[in-house]
């Protein structure tokens, strides 16, 4: 049964190139059935009326598809609960007069916008250096025309599950978007229709990864206890592989 609870927020407040700062509202008669974006969006109303401006935050599809939402949730990425984005964390996770403290994701590469909003467009940077895929356009072919093993076709289904939240990136204490880099090369270095293209896909996507100012992996492993999809580790592995392999061919 769904109850009301109140809460003292905590909330990052910056406009891009400014020094930011917590300012404190309070979130009264929250319904625990509520989702944390929706909690947000009562505060946001409340503000409104005041002519206070409302916080800016991101969101889309708020069905954890889209990978919109980030934030930092007392200091954990979405909040810090097993393979859940932000808009499916629910008030039912927190206590009646409990203190919530709520800032963007924490990188290098990933500048505030304004207030809980990030520029992840890093990450879709990261992907255009992948380039394209040999697969001739058309009508669709017979499905055995290609065989694929069944264990590979299920390893590039989970790696490309990842929705490119950054949450990785902001949970690693390098800043690094190895796991993210590393769900996109696997995804097509696992299927024959990605071999053609595979030496320079990730040579192109890990030195764009490098420019754009993301960090080294040191096997913390956070990234994947962060992810909100699952992306196991085995991803960046494969990844190292097939950037030794890649290196190897160019005699670089």
């Amino acid at each position: 049964m769904s109850k009301k609870i109140n809460l003292t927020l905590k909330v990052w407040r910056q406009n891009r190139g400014e020094e930011g700062r917590f300012e404190t509202y309070e979130a009264k008669g929250v319904d625990t059935d509520a989702s944390f974006l929706e909690m947000l969006d009562i505060v946001n109303e409340e503000l409104t009326l005041k002519g206070v401006e409302p916080i800016a935050f991101e969101h889309d599809c708020r069905e954890g598809i889209c990978g919109c939402c980030g934030s930092l949730v007392n200091g954990k990425t979405h909040g810090s609960h097993e393979r859940t984005t932000l808009c499916q964390l629910h008030m039912r996770k927190f206590k009646d007069g409990e203190t919530v403290a709520i800032e963007p994701f924490r990188a290098k590469a990933f500048p505030v916008v304004k207030d809980l909003i990030v520029d992840r467009s890093g990450l879709d940077r990261i992907i255009a250096e992948g380039g394209y895929v040999s697969v001739k356009t058309g009508s669709a072919p017979e499905a055995a025309t290609i065989p694929v093993r069944r264990e590979l076709a299920e390893a590039a289904m989970d790696a490309s599950e990842c929705i490119g939240c950054g949450a990785c990136v902001a949970a690693c204490p390098n800043g690094a978007a190895m796991l993210f880099t590393a769900a996109k090369v696997s995804q097509y270095a696992l299927l024959p229709q990605g071999h053609p293209e595979r030496t320079q896909r990730v040579r192109n996507m890990v030195a764009k990864m490098d420019e754009l100012g993301f960090g080294n992996c040191s096997n913390e492993y956070e990234c994947a206890v962060a992810c909100p999809k699952g992306i196991d580790v085995k991803n960046i592995a494969r990844l190292n592989r097939e950037f030794i392999k890649a290196s190897m061919k160019s005699g670089k």
